[in-house]
């Protein structure tokens, strides 16, 4: 079955961008397929959904677009790649320190493959075939499930640091750090313990959801959470170069220091 036989047009779901998340902040998406049309119908779609959506013809011209895939929520990836394959094109992301929640969309939706895309920590696996329609909902739900549990309207201060929940927005000396979903998460999560070490482990399970697979090997998501921090300190740096507020044990994991009190 073509694209071009599908209906691919939506027009009977709400707006989904902000499904899960504050009016003012809207969810971005990289996508990638080699099917020119599909990645317009894409582009449209979700755009008129409200996402902030880039595409890409294929996995090269998305390692090349390092910048715009380290600000990213969410990767919508084409199973059945011709250049470089999905299979090897995820472990590239991951090894590069991009851990960013990936969804497999395929026009051959075969068992095998979806046992191997989950393998690989695919939040979901979604046949073309089903429809545009099918493919926003899940997204809404991966959105939702993503998305830190705020109570509206919370704000919490840690000395020069100020955490606004339901925006999901982090600010340094009153300035908007720009953190991505799974940022925000890792920072609500680190200054909450109070200055206890929150291991490799329990960090990686904040940055998606408990049992989460990526990485090579056994311990391979240690790698993506130190390059998770790093990006991290170097956002906070880049507005002070004297931030030193996330502490490391490599026994222990990663700590926000306590030294000031919550207001």
């Amino acid at each position: 079955m073509t694209i071009a036989s599908q209906s691919w047009t939506l027009r009977a779901v709400a707006p989904l961008a902000t499904d899960g998340l504050p009016p003012e902040r809207v969810a971005k998406i990289v996508a990638v397929d080699e099917d020119e049309q599909f990645r317009r119908l894409l582009s449209d779609e979700l755009t008129e959904q409200g996402f902030d959506i880039a595409v890409y013809g294929s996995g090269d011209a998305l390692l090349q677009a390092a910048e715009t895939v380290a600000t990213a929520d969410l990767i919508v990836l084409d199973w059945n790649l011709a250049g470089m394959s999905a299979v090897e094109l995820v472990p590239r992301l991951r090894a590069a320190g991009v851990d960013i929640p990936v969804v497999f969309v395929t026009d051959r939706p075969l068992t095998a493959s979806e046992n191997r895309a989950f393998a690989l920590g695919a939040l979901d696996f979604v046949d073309k075939s089903r429809g545009f329609g099918i493919l926003l909902r899940r997204l809404r739900l991966i959105i939702r499930e993503c998305t830190p549990k705020r109570r509206s309207g919370e704000v919490m201060r840690h000395g020069h640091l100020t955490l606004m929940l339901q925006a999901g927005r982090a600010l340094w000396n009153g300035e908007d750090v720009d953190l991505t979903l799974c940022e925000f998460k890792i920072v609500h999560h680190l200054v909450q313990g109070g200055g206890r070490y929150a291991g490799y482990r329990e960090i990686y399970d904040c940055m998606h959801y408990r049992g989460f697979v990526a990485g090579a090997g056994d311990d391979g998501y240690r790698v993506n959470v130190r390059s998770a921090i790093r990006r991290l300190r170097s956002k906070f740096r880049s507005f002070d170069p004297a931030f030193d507020e996330i502490e490391n044990v490599a026994s222990a994991g990663y700590a926000w220091r306590n030294d000031s009190k919550w207001p």
